[in-house]
């Protein structure tokens, strides 16, 4: 299932030295401002590493933010502010604002910037490990895993740590609510979509399939309507994409409802429910279309050339026929001139984000550590000079070339 999936660009930096000079007064301190140098570099490096795995990930990320609380947890878990959070600037950009950064004096900024690029990068490496020719039913697990890993960082920084930012978000960026609510509908959905793949593989009860199918469809609309408020020329590829794939989940709720009902020898019902699922089928071909022409952030996904796209297209055809033909000879129902409403509750196969908490302070936080931070001898700025916005260079993400495709089949 290479490029099956929407992805957008992964978040850009400046670079950030942690030297404060005169102000670390030990070397204990020095060591941690170096620490912090090397691990933030190291793992900015690993998000465009087409070799890194979830345990180098998660390794990377716990050692930098371990660092990092230092500069934001009290030590005592009082609820006074640690005096180090406001003591570095950090600058980024945002996945569908282009190279301007946004920038904030704070360590929180810092802490829920790097945060959604760790959740992006489980995101990316789904999709990289879905488009593997002969995906292995261990490797449909960690796409699976990684997404409902990502939906639960996405989740955490939402509820856990965005609040606590003093500067307000701005409309449009990465952190503001409707954003993040979407990247955590499409990892759910995503993550469906294998638990889909594998109940078809498997031959489970159609009405299992067309159930999760049905509430995967939900989620992409609820993604899709999440963004309607914001500015088209940002966010009208990905919804789009969202657009699209809640047609195609559709029509696979249809086509699998269609297979219960005729099951239940209520053929002319099937039928109609046929004729629905193809109507969302054609939908969906014209968006694919439409999806591929529209410019915008992010790298297009190519659905309708997929085996798994396709091989719906002849289900709906080949069920649709059959429930025609043993109406003609054995039923002889009339078929109903409107399609029912889809009411369906799947019971097994729901996604859930994986709950995530950041990793404890680091060991190498201790008072005498904090207090070695002097913070008087701070270089004096000059508000009356304005800083302009610089352009952040993008972080170049490994091309990742579709292979043959299999139609998603889990061996």
């Amino acid at each position: 299932m290479t490029h099956w999936f929407h992805r957008n660009p992964l978040k850009a930096t400046a670079p950030v030295s942690f030297n404060f000079y005169g102000v670390a007064t030990t070397p204990a301190a020095t060591k941690i401002c170096n620490d912090l140098r090397l691990s933030r570099t190291q793992l900015l490096e690993l998000f465009t590493d087409s070799s890194c795995n979830p345990e180098m990930m998660k390794n990377a990320a716990d050692f930098y933010f371990s660092l990092l609380q230092g500069f934001i947890l009290s030590l005592d878990d009082s609820s006074q502010e640690c005096k180090l959070r406001y003591i570095q600037n950090f600058k980024w950009t945002d996945t569908l604002q282009g190279q301007v950064p946004s920038a904030q004096q704070d360590a929180v900024f810092e802490l829920v910037s790097m945060g959604f690029n760790v959740a992006l990068w489980y995101t990316k490496y789904a999709s990289r490990l879905a488009g593997k020719e002969d995906i292995t039913e261990d490797e449909a697990k960690d796409v699976h895993r990684s997404l409902k890993i990502a939906a639960g960082i996405f989740k955490h920084l939402k509820e856990s740590h965005i609040p606590k930012l003093i500067t307000p978000v701005e409309k449009g960026r990465d952190l503001e609510a409707r954003l993040i609510e979407s990247y955590i509908i499409q990892c759910q959905a995503e993550a469906q979509e294998v638990t889909i793949a594998r109940a078809i593989e498997l031959k489970h009860n159609p009405g299992l399939i067309a159930a999760l199918a049905y509430e995967t469809a939900n989620f992409y609309q609820k993604a899709d309507q999440t963004l309607s408020s914001l500015d088209p020329t940002c966010a009208g590829k990905w919804r789009k994409y969202l657009n699209l794939k809640s047609c195609f989940y559709m029509a696979y709720a249809y086509c699998y409802h269609g297979q219960t009902l005729l099951a239940s020898d209520k053929c002319g019902e099937a039928i109609r429910s046929l004729q629905e699922s193809e109507k969302f089928f054609t939908k969906a071909e014209a968006l694919c279309k439409e999806y591929g022409e529209t410019k915008g952030p992010g790298t297009t996904a190519k659905p309708s050339g997929h085996l798994f796209f396709r091989k719906l297209g002849s289900l709906i055809k080949n069920t649709l026929e059959k429930c025609q033909r043993e109406n003609g000879f054995i039923y002889f129902q009339k078929v109903p001139a409107e399609a029912s409403q889809l009411e369906l509750k799947a019971n097994y196969g729901l996604v859930e984000p994986v709950p995530f908490e950041f990793p404890a302070l680091s060991a190498h936080w201790t008072p005498e550590t904090v207090a070695a931070f002097d913070l008087t001898k701070r270089p004096k700025e000059d508000p009356a000079k304005p800083k302009p916005d610089e352009e952040v260079k993008p972080l170049k993400e490994p091309n990742i070339k579709p292979q043959k495709d299999s139609g998603c089949q889990i061996s």
